[in-house]
């Protein structure tokens, strides 16, 4: 037993000391935010804050083009994620709940979509957005990130329907149900979790993209917030580079991602276990 407890004691050292290891990047950027271009070029790192200020990000919102890119970008990525589940929950309740045609093909074809490496559509992107008149457009690009994310979100969610067995809506069906109240009041409820875990993937995904976006969205006053970070970084390096500027300008980015992931927090842990045990 002492052997067992020793070895424990080593294992969490060893997961504490890579948690650490992870989560001090994050905790230098934001750091770094509130100190001086000054403090933090100087040959003595500082890793507390005190004396700092919020005179970087006062200089962040002093950008005009930061809030025009704050708005593209929740535009853009609110509207993939609810577009998304949408079309992949119903995906999804196709091929758990039905025998079709076709289905295995579709299955395979969802796989195989997502072994594409995303450079070699860019010019067909771009010629097909151009086609229609969608470029530096929110729709344009937000059809392209709900197409991205669609096949994988289909992929994750088929295995939380086919968890839920489909003798809970007969059993309601018995009761009194119609087939749409015993899916609404049985069934959803228990996917509620994998629609989480889902959402967070897929907002991720169009939150963090950078490359499809450089290339669909090519005027400044249409750039995403990845976009603009690019263009705040090469404005900063024409002269010194104020590290704690462009600290701050990653701290906002970052910010929504943040309050997004504390609203689903709950609910996502539980979604995505149940995905790895489920179908």
């Amino acid at each position: 037993m002492r052997i067992k407890s020793i070895s424990s004691g080593i294992w969490t050292a060893v997961a504490l000391a890579v948690a650490v290891a992870w989560a001090f990047p994050v905790y230098w950027m934001f750091n770094s935010s509130f100190l001086p271009n000054a403090v933090l070029q100087s040959a003595t790192p500082t890793f507390l804050p005190f004396g700092g200020s919020f005179d970087n990000f006062k200089a962040v919102f002093a950008d005009g083009k930061f809030v025009a890119a704050l708005g593209i970008s929740l535009s853009v990525t609110l509207t993939t994620v609810a577009v998304a589940l949408f079309v992949a929950f119903l995906g999804a309740l196709a091929i758990s709940r039905f025998k079709f045609k076709g289905r295995k093909s579709f299955i395979l074809a969802m796989l195989l979509i997502q072994m594409l490496p995303a450079e070699g559509m860019f010019i067909a992107q771009y010629k097909m957005m151009s086609s229609v008149g969608l470029l530096n457009n929110v729709l344009g690009l937000t059809l392209l990130y709900t197409a991205a994310v669609i096949p994988f979100t289909i992929w994750m969610l088929r295995g939380f329907v086919a968890g839920v067995p489909a003798e809970l809506e007969e059993a309601g069906m018995v009761d009194g149900l119609s087939r749409t109240q015993a899916f609404m009041r049985i069934t959803f409820p228990l996917l509620a979790p994998g629609l989480v875990a889902s959402g967070v993937y897929a907002f991720l995904q169009a939150w963090n993209e950078f490359t499809v976006a450089l290339v669909v969205m090519t005027e400044d006053q249409m750039k995403t917030l990845p976009l603009w970070l690019r263009g705040f970084v090469q404005a900063s390096a024409t002269r010194e580079t104020d590290w704690g500027l462009v600290m701050a300008a990653s701290m906002m980015v970052a910010v929504p991602v943040i309050i997004f992931f504390m609203i689903v927090q709950s609910k996502m842990s539980s979604g995505l276990v149940g995905g790895a045990v489920k179908g």
